[in-house]
């Protein structure tokens, strides 16, 4: 028996050193998909639902899809629809997806081999964006450590606010758990039936979720860098620190202060989001929104009572989303500070794209774009799908397209309406959204073809 297990173990490990070998994209997909597969089928189960029923194929499919995706947006309420075992595989779906493709295809050849190959370490090092493959085996212990340390500080900061709110032990150690582990993976998902608008002014209970938000939007190797520069040089911690984390921290910091600031000059008189709030609980529901387009997904006023021109700035700021090897999603902050750099050094007249005494090389650019185009695309692809099928305006099917895409989970609440070809529609977006162009750069920035013969350079006019 142990011998066929072993032949099975090394069977299967060298089936994914061939498969990723030949496509890593196409590994870290399959592995993916596999993850959604076993929590459809989980949800799917009797004991999942509330009313003891097995949910419907696509209501289980696109909640599994959101979780792992680490999206947010629901069919049905999560408090009230799915059991106490329902929302602990909801739960579970958020943390395994939150910590990536790549670590996830990691962890399954670690499990498989009890070590990592250098085709393992190689795909874990394009997630995690480390370049010392000698580090990854310890580096996956350390993402999976800080992350959990990280989502039960927040846990503890809410747990003694639920037991001020009434709630029992066992029922705010849930609740802060849950809060927790959502807020850190951007996943926007919610265990309370009233949600979090009956608190908007609560600072004790959401300022900890839109930190929780923010720090999980920075990505891994921006926190590690971090932690490390901050142990070993406390005094110069910012000079020490990398160029994407420079990058990555600057732009997170502009997008909040923006959202922040048009938020608030938006909607501060709209008497059905801000309006009715006092100044402080005004100006704490303009942080929240903020933060939370970069992929949060929470929110402490009706989103769907905003003004169109809050829709189309909150738009904006989903499809750039967080950092890059983060549980946001989007086109990545990162990718944001490449394009404007390139466009300050072309009106400067700049030969090199230059930042903090760094020259960021032209291929980086162009990986820039690809990713951009990329994500408009199937923006519009999808947008064109949803208005066909469903008839809404543009403003709100944009608005959720978007949120799929960037795995937000911010709703203007259509999505529970939807019919069952949009909730597919979107269940293939939020797929493509999480592992598309994280896969798809990776592919573009592994193809390298040298060529012996180039041809002359001819410039088309441009503008």
């Amino acid at each position: 028996m142990a011998s066929e297990v072993r032949e099975w173990g090394f069977g299967l490990r060298d089936l994914l050193d061939r498969v990723a070998r030949r496509s890593p994209a196409r590994l870290a997909v399959s592995v993916f998909a596999l993850v959604i597969a076993v929590f459809t089928v989980l949800l799917l189960a009797p004991w999942a639902t509330a009313s003891g029923e097995s949910a419907r194929f696509v209501d289980a499919l696109f909640t599994a899809v959101s979780a792992v995706c680490v999206t947010g947006l629901v069919i049905a309420d999560t408090a009230t629809y799915w059991s106490i075992w329902g929302q602990v595989v909801i739960l579970l779906g958020i943390k395994i997806g939150g910590l990536g493709i790549m670590t996830l295809a990691s962890l399954l050849g670690l499990a498989v081999s009890r070590r990592l190959g250098l085709t393992q370490k190689l795909l874990t090092a394009t997630e995690v964006k480390t370049e010392r493959l000698g580090e990854v085996g310890s580096l996956l212990r350390v993402v999976i450590v800080t992350t959990t340390a990280l989502e039960l500080t927040v846990a503890a900061v809410l747990f003694p606010r639920f037991l001020v709110l009434g709630e029992s032990v066992g029922e705010a150690t849930w609740q802060a758990v849950f809060y927790g582990i959502s807020s850190f993976n951007n996943a926007g998902f919610i265990p309370t039936p009233e949600g979090l608008v009956p608190h908007a002014g609560d600072w004790w209970l959401c300022l900890p979720i839109a930190i929780g938000v923010f720090l999980g939007s920075l990505g891994f190797p921006v926190i590690l860098n971090l932690m490390r520069t901050r142990r070993t040089r406390p005094r110069r911690t910012w000079r020490a620190l990398s160029l994407h984390s420079k990058l990555t921290l600057v732009m997170s910091l502009w997008l909040v202060a923006a959202g922040t600031v048009l938020f608030a000059l938006l909607e501060w008189t709209n008497p059905r989001t801000l309006g009715a709030l006092d100044t402080d609980d005004k100006i704490l529901a303009a942080l929240f929104a903020g933060v939370m387009p970069r992929s949060g997904g929470f929110s402490t006023i009706d989103i769907g009572q905003m003004h169109e021109s809050s829709w189309l700035i909150t738009d904006a700021l989903m499809f750039v989303g967080g950092g890059s090897a983060s549980t946001a999603g989007g086109i990545k902050v990162t990718t944001l500070a490449v394009m404007l750099l390139a466009i300050l050094a072309e009106a400067r007249g700049d030969r090199d794209i230059e930042v903090y005494g760094r020259r960021i090389p032209r291929d980086t650019l162009r990986l820039s774009v690809a990713v951009v185009f990329v994500g408009a695309t199937a923006v519009l692809v999808s947008s064109l799908l949803l208005l066909e099928i469903t008839g809404l305006s543009l403003d709100v099917v944009l608005f959720e397209v978007i949120s799929a895409f960037a795995t937000v989970g911010l709703s203007t609440g259509i999505t529970p309406g939807l019919p069952d070809a949009g909730k597919f529609v979107l269940c293939a977006l939020m797929f493509v959204g999480r592992t598309g162009t994280m896969t798809f750069a990776a592919a573009l920035a592994l193809r390298d073809r040298r060529r012996i013969v180039r041809y002359p350079e001819e410039r088309p006019i441009i503008g």
